[in-house]
């Protein structure tokens, strides 16, 4: 049995469909490096709001706290005793 020779339009052929193949995993590994960077972004926003929503649950637990609840008045509201005094520090 004698083979027969591609001809150059199946060579052409070929080398079209080689190409084609290249340039579409080359687009498919853009997309896979894009969603990668997405993925990344997306579990430090995870990350991020599961400490808000920890810091959020301890400051339920301890919303009857009358300690918390006076270090609440004197840092975020600069509420004060009715007898104390404050000395304001110039060099500051």
């Amino acid at each position: 049995m004698k083979l027969k020779r591609a001809g150059i339009g199946a060579k052409i052929l070929i080398i079209v469909l080689l190409a084609a193949t290249v340039a579409a995993l080359l687009s498919v590994k853009g997309k896979l490096d894009a969603a990668k960077a997405s993925r990344e972004v997306l579990a430090r926003q995870v990350q991020e709001q599961q400490e808000a929503n920890a810091a959020l649950a301890d400051e339920i637990a301890h919303s009857g706290d009358p300690d918390y609840l006076e270090d609440i008045a004197r840092d975020k509201l600069g509420l004060l005793e009715p007898d104390e005094i404050v000395f304001a520090d110039p060099s500051k």
